[in-house]
This record gives C-alpha cells, structure tokens and sequence, in this order.
C-alpha cells in the first residue's frame, strides 16, 4: 500500500503545492504505473476527475460509480477505499489531486468537500460544464504544459474557482433558499464532530451538547440530510470504517473491535454482522480477490 502512493506521489506535481493533475493528454507515464494505481488504496488527497467524454468506473467504499459525459467524481483523503477501473477506449479525462496543506492556503472553505448530502458524483449542467471545463483546462497548461512553474498564487486562483463551481454544482437545487442555511450548517458540523471522534463513541446527547443543540433537535437534523438517527449514522460510519481496515491491515477481530473504540469483540462482531449481512470472515473471503488485483 504505501510503495502504491509512493508511487503516486511521483507523477508530476507542482513543486512547492501538493497538487498533481493529469489529463488524457498527459496520462500517467508507464503502463506499469498506471496498472499499480489501478490496485485499491486509500487516497493519500482530495481527488476529482471530469469525464469529458466517455465513460469510466470507480469504486468507492466498495460501491461502484460509473461516469460519463459532463460527470465528476470527487473523493476525501484517507478515508475511503479507492478504485480506479482500467481506463476505457475514447475517454477523455481530466483529473486534479491536492493535499490538505493546499487547501488549507485557500481563502475560503468548500461544505462540498465533507459530503454532507452523501453523493459523491456530481453531474454539471451544459453551462456549467464548459466553465468548470476551461478550469480544468488552464490548471492543465499551468502545471503541466509551461516550462517554468507558475507562481502558486496563479495555481490556488484557479483551484478555488473550480471548487467554487463544484460547491456550487453540488448543492444545486438540494437549498433553494440558501446553500450554508443553518441545519446544513448543523449537519455539516455534525459530520465533522463523527470523524473526528469516531473511536471514541461519544454519546449522542454529548455530540449535541457540542453542537449547541437539543437531541431532539440534533435527531431532527440528521435525519433530514441523512434518512437515519444520529445514532445509526453514527454506527454505520463506524461499519464502513470497519471494512476500510479490513483492507489495509491484518487484525484479528479483537484488535479492530478495540481499534474502533468496542470493549466488546463479540458485540462488534454482532453489530458487524447485522449492518453489513455478513461476519468479519465472510467479508473477508468476499473481497480477498478485490485487493489482490
């Protein structure tokens, strides 16, 4: 796993942002690579790849997505199982992967990028598409095509304008009133406060006490954005971050139930079985062939 982003981390980059963008016509430079990068992994920076043409499969968290014509495919860093399908005959492409440090040096935030409406596929309208397109398309002759490395100021101008696009384009007829209203706002944070205190399983009234809300409100909130109770997104969350280690490491079902916060290997096991349909050995035998490709 870590020779594959190694290997990732080679191909050509902007020197002093940690932002990499290939296209159809500056595609990885060896077939070798390119099949290494093909192997499931969790991504080591946000990704986003416009189909411009064609259509193409990936498969996050074990879900497949297919794209086509005018759709994008955004994914998060070091969280979700990534797989990139072999790349089909006429597509043409374009494709950005930037670090948590470059985002960080942009003048705004992008609500789009926690997916909060749980879609990671966003398909642009014509007008749309031509804008974000011709983004893309600058950022190509910026780090790839000139010979002297633009200044980044240049790079991070252009790479909030596509985000900005892609926020908008994400949220697009989901808030009619207004995009950041305050239970979206609510959720969002909601999100946030599950990564980053996933293993510690805070209570639900103990999220909501963070949040400033009531449980009743807090339950009220999630359901609308997710379909489920804070408490089973909570679990579910848990699950999928369960089948991720599962494909990066080699524990034993004691080791991974306390690595996820469970005291309890045997009630993990249970609630494993009952969210996903199948045992830890199951799961395992099911998708043992998927990681070795």
């Amino acid at each position: 796993m870590q020779k594959i982003n190694e290997i990732h981390d080679s191909v050509q980059r902007h020197d002093k942002l940690g932002i990499k963008f290939n296209s159809t016509e500056n595609p990885y430079l060896s077939a070798d690579i390119q099949q290494k990068l093909l192997q499931p992994r969790k991504l080591s920076s946000y990704f986003i790849v416009l189909i411009e043409s064609g259509s193409i499969n990936y498969t996050l968290d074990l879900q497949d997505i297919t794209l086509t014509d005018g759709q994008l495919l955004f994914a998060m860093p070091n969280q979700q199982i990534f797989m990139p399908a072999n790349k089909a005959d006429n597509l043409k492409y374009f494709k950005v992967l930037f670090d948590e440090n470059t985002l960080a040096l942009l003048p705004q935030q992008f609500s789009f990028l926690v997916n909060p409406l749980n879609t990671q596929k966003i398909i642009l309208s014509d007008t749309t598409r031509q804008r974000v397109q011709k983004v893309f398309e600058i950022l190509n002759q910026l780090l790839q095509t000139d010979k002297n490395q633009p200044d980044t100021e240049i790079i991070l101008v252009y790479l909030n304008a596509l985000l900005a696009e892609l926020n908008s384009a994400y949220f697009k007829n989901k808030e009619p009133v207004n995009v950041l209203n305050t239970n979206l706002s609510k959720f969002i944070a909601f999100k946030l406060v599950v990564e980053t205190h996933l293993i510690e399983q805070p209570s639900i009234h103990t999220i909501a006490e963070k949040l400033a809300l009531s449980t009743n409100s807090l339950y009220r909130i999630v359901k609308e954005y997710s379909g489920v109770s804070p408490k089973n997104f909570f679990t579910s969350r848990l699950m999928v971050e369960a089948q991720r280690k599962l494909h990066y490491s080699n524990l034993s079902v004691k080791e991974l139930a306390y690595e996820l916060g469970f005291n309890d290997a045997d009630y993990f096991s249970k609630l494993f079985k009952k969210c996903t349909g199948k045992s830890v050995t199951e799961f395992l035998g099911k998708n043992q062939d998927l990681s070795g490709k």
